[in-house]
């Protein structure tokens, strides 16, 4: 069943509020959950660049524990 966007959109429109309420809902959430999986494949992307960066320049990072440390003492 492959209805054009338009004719879907004003049997739509002829729903009752509740309805189309729960059509938006349906609808948003689906939108939802395709940009969260876009989010996370963007920064685990991210996150390889990073590590690469890291072992090319051979940047040991900084200890997450002294991250934390400074973090902390930085919201007293």
């Amino acid at each position: 069943m492959n209805l054009p966007i338009e004719q879907i959109e004003a049997e739509a429109l002829k729903l009752p509020e509740e309805d189309r309420a729960r059509l938006a809902e349906t609808l948003l959430q689906s939108l939802a959950a395709s940009l969260e999986s876009q989010t996370e494949q963007t920064w685990a992307e991210e996150a390889e660049r990073r590590h690469q960066t890291m072992l090319r320049d051979g940047d040991e990072g900084i200890p997450a524990e002294d991250v934390f440390h400074e973090l902390d003492d930085s919201l007293r």
